[in-house]
This record gives C-alpha cells, sequence and structure tokens, in this order.
C-alpha cells in the first residue's frame, strides 16, 4: 500500500485505546490510509449469530449504538469496522492521528465526554461525533 497515492506517508499504522467491552474488543486501527473503530469478538466468547461479511452491524457503546461493517479476517476472526477518517490526509503528524484517535475512543466511551444535553436520544453519526456537532449544536439552540 506505501505507494497507493491514497497513501499519507507521514502516518504508519497504530492501534490505539483497545479495551474489553462486553463480548468484543475495541479500539482505534489507525494506517496510512484510514483511521477506523474497530471491533473485533474475543476467540471462545458466546458469539451471537454470525452475519455476513459487508452486512452493516449495530453495536451498543457507552454513548450510543454505532453502526459497524461486518468482517472476518483469518488469524483474528471476526472484526467490524466503523470508518472515522478515510483518507486520512487532513493529519500531518502520526503525533496528531494519535491525538485524534486517543481522542475518538474517549468520545465512544466516556459519555461524561459529551455534555448531558449533548447526547441524542438516536442513534449517532460517528462524523457528527468526532467534529463535536453534538455541542454546537447544543449552543445554537441556547
Amino acid at each position: 500500500m506505501q505507494d497507493v497515492p491514497r497513501c499519507n506517508p507521514a502516518l504508519r499504522i497504530k492501534a490505539t485505546g483497545f479495551r474489553i467491552y462486553g463480548e468484543r474488543a475495541l479500539g482505534i486501527i489507525t494506517t496510512p490510509w484510514f483511521m477506523n473503530l474497530v471491533a473485533a469478538d474475543i476467540p471462545g466468547s458466546v458469539q451471537s449469530a454470525p452475519v455476513a461479511v459487508g452486512t452493516t452491524v449495530r453495536i451498543g457503546l457507552p454513548v450510543a449504538e454505532v453502526e459497524f461493517i461486518a468482517g472476518e479476517l483469518d488469524a483474528i476472526g471476526r472484526v467490524a469496522s466503523c470508518s472515522l477518517f478515510s483518507p486520512v490526509f487532513a493529519f500531518g503528524t502520526m503525533e496528531a492521528t494519535l491525538e485524534t484517535a486517543v481522542e475518538a475512543v474517549r468520545a465512544f466511551f466516556d459519555p461524561a465526554a459529551l455534555t448531558p444535553a449533548s447526547v441524542p436520544s438516536t442513534n449517532v453519526k460517528r462524523r457528527d461525533l468526532l467534529r463535536g456537532n453534538f455541542r454546537k449544536q447544543q449552543k445554537l439552540a441556547q
């Protein structure tokens, strides 16, 4: 992928903020071509019914339900990905990218990171969440 024009040469592959949540390990994967929130099923855990690769699955996180695309990796098993940034040309350094990844994990797993009035009662759109649009909408409503 190194020579693919959609790659940001300032970035490398990194896993950030992984934690066990329910029956999955969740965290952010950053590469020179994307940043995704990833949910990997824990081997040996009680699994829900399998879904077809490419199917949209909804996973409840502390802040809200989030849509993922189901996948499968030979060495890992069932995984689901939620695209946060693709491509990742907006990031000038790996450090800035990792700061964003840390804040994304915090936003998805720490409802206190959002003000109570800004937490939607319906589904969160990941781009709005990461861009802070819920806070902006709250300020405009005041």
